[in-house]
């Protein structure tokens, strides 16, 4: 969708979209990253403009970071985008970028998962802006994530350093009311040539390490003056320091109190601080996560509580906020009469854990797997779900690319009883998933590496990726085939087979894992609903043919359901035909033929 420059003076937008807005309105030229909820529709926004940059998906956040850093080298404004455990894979180049600071400003945004919604862990990545000496700035709501990304490209040129903007699922997902500006040309400064400056040799890296220290004192001196940093003036009884997401939650929750709200959180104002501190009887600190800004305080002197009224787990809401003022005595505690609130009853035996898609062609594998023993080494995407009843296949889901190597450490180290299978998407796979395939290789590991292909990143939404032909803008671009690709590091036994066909899936993995050696497996089927939804032929089930056998449910599938009809004290099924995709698994199971494609279905032609 092409824009102009001929924006309406504001409109609705999510942090994302907000963030994306800010790079174009900042010149930004080059936008690289790897899709992570919840920064993935920054990218995806920025593609859908018309204009003079360069976007692009990156099989890794460590290669997107390089490209970055590479763009800002050119002269060109860059912006990389990814979730917060992709700043783990990015941050060996961070480190290091750090030292030889940038030409052009360079943006790193980091969008933290407090609360877990999508992620295996809630790290807290305002601790690697300590750990690198490098500017954080932390946006609380849309309008301030636009804003934010031309203070970082300022601070990023003023400073030669790399600028993480930190977000939040909360912040990534939430709309506001956003003042556009126009949209800028690109500037573009040139390629400078510093050898002393970027080539990281140790005798340039030990003089580079004196500039970052250098730099960090003047960027100390830039943090008192800046308006990043608010104080917002109210009752001198209590103050509170915050910033994020949470500022929002403190002026619900304590409209009358003194609030120092942060922007830049590396490196705080610490003589601001001491001001603000001064002027309030009680000082306390709200902030997701980890008490990064308490324990600064504290250190320098200044006498705040935070952590002991404040979880360190979990999203804050207003009612989590209100609590923490509660127990620290600011605010009044609810009357000990009164009921909780009541939530919805949930009858037991009608939970049903999360499930796969109807039709997700990740279904066989994992069942027959199950059926064949083996010790199942999950990896980082929506067939994570198979960990469930009623698959339960998994056995281990570490973090992105972890499941090749993790295979290769439990085969070494293990007994032999049971065969060892690693699972890994194709998004994944190239990711993080060609290393560790060749050490497996090279260390002649007797592993099965099931690489799940379903032709796009599944779990953030469908994007492309180096192997499904096209670029983010939808561009046709070479493929990367991961059978070549095997078969051009010495994998000897590769074979590709169709998910659906339960026996020929059996036949491969059985075949596969008794290979001696490394043996990889690559279904060949697309994800039934993104980035478009697949749909054929619903099927149905013969209530008078059903035994209630329940075969068919092994498959997890959530079009299949049980009836009230009762066959042999087991409950038959049916299937819904508005949720079916007709991938035709289940009839292929079923044992009494009771399950048929539904033929002629007016209701289901309306879908």
């Amino acid at each position: 969708m092409a824009t102009t420059t001929l924006t309406p003076a504001k409109e609705l937008l999510s942090g994302n979209e907000a963030i994306a807005r800010g790079a174009l309105e900042n010149g930004i030229r080059v936008a690289t990253g790897y899709p992570g909820t919840p920064s993935t529709e920054i990218l995806e926004t920025l593609a859908r403009y018309d204009a003079e940059h360069y976007v692009s998906w990156s099989p890794n956040e460590k290669v997107a970071l390089d490209v970055g850093v590479g763009g800002a080298l050119a002269g060109s404004r860059t912006l990389v985008t990814m979730k917060h455990v992709g700043l783990n894979v990015a941050a060996d180049t961070l480190m290091s970028v750090a030292y030889t600071g940038v030409r052009a400003a360079l943006v790193i945004v980091t969008a933290d998962d407090p609360g877990v919604h999508s992620s295996q862990n809630e790290q807290d990545n305002r601790i690697y802006a300590r750990f690198a000496e490098i500017p954080l700035l932390e946006p609380s709501d849309s309008q301030e994530a636009k804003d934010f990304v031309q203070q970082a490209c300022e601070i990023s040129e003023r400073f030669d350093t790399p600028v993480l903007l930190r977000s939040t699922t909360r912040l990534s997902h939430t709309k506001g009311m956003v003042s556009l500006g126009p949209i800028a040309p690109p500037p573009v400064l040139g390629y400078e040539r510093n050898l002393a400056k970027n080539v990281l040799v140790p005798s340039n890296a030990r003089v580079r390490h004196e500039k970052v220290l250098e730099r960090s004192a003047r960027l100390r001196e830039f943090a008192e003056e800046s308006s990043l940093n608010r104080w917002e003036r109210g009752s001198n009884a209590v103050g509170v320091i915050t910033s994020g997401m949470a500022y929002q939650y403190v002026k619900e929750v304590l409209p009358e109190a003194s609030i120092l709200k942060l922007g830049l959180i590396h490196p705080l104002p610490l003589d601001l601080l001491r001001k603000f501190a001064a002027s309030v009887q009680r000082l306390l600190v709200v902030e997701e996560l980890e008490p990064v800004i308490e324990e600064q305080l504290k250190a320098a002197g200044i006498a705040v509580e935070g952590k002991e009224f404040f979880p360190r787990l979990g999203e804050f809401s207003p009612e989590r906020v209100r609590q923490g003022f509660q127990k620290a005595g600011v605010l009044p505690s609810p009357p000990k009469n009164m009921e909780p609130e009541k939530g919805l009853a949930v009858q037991e035996n009608l939970f049903r854990p999360p499930a796969l898609c109807p039709g997700c062609p990740h279904s066989v594998p994992y069942l027959v797997l199950k059926k064949l023993n083996a010790l199942v080494v999950g990896d980082i995407g929506c067939y994570t779900l198979a960990v469930y009843e009623p698959l339960a296949a998994i056995e281990t889901t570490l973090a992105m690319g972890c499941s090749i190597g993790m295979a290769v450490g439990l085969q070494k180290g293990g007994d032999g009883a049971r065969p060892i299978v690693a699972t890994i998407g194709d998004s994944t796979f190239f990711h993080s998933g060609i290393p560790p395939l060749i050490d497996a290789l090279y260390n002649n590991a007797r592993i099965t590496v099931l690489i799940l292909d379903n032709q796009t990143t599944a779990m953030t939404g469908g994007q492309e990726h180096a192997g499904t032909g096209k670029n983010i803008r939808g561009e046709k671009v070479r493929t990367i085939e991961i059978a070549k690709l095997c078969k051009a590091l010495g994998v000897e036994h590769v074979q590709g087979v169709d998910p659906y066909d339960v026996a020929a899936v059996f036949r491969t993995l059985k075949s596969a894992i008794n290979h001696d050696g490394v043996s990889v497996v690559i279904t060949n089927r697309p994800c039934v609903v993104s980035p478009v939804t697949i749909r054929t032929t619903p099927y149905a089930v013969n209530g008078k043919e059903c035994d209630a056998c329940q075969i068919c449910m092994n498959l997890g599938c959530p079009a299949i359901v049980w009836t009230e009809e009762i066959h042999q004290g087991q409950h038959k099924v049916t299937i819904d035909a508005r949720t079916c995709m007709g991938c035709a698994v289940c009839a292929l199971l079923c044992p009494t033929e009771a399950i048929v494609a539904l033929a002629n279905d007016p209701a289901r032609r309306a879908v």
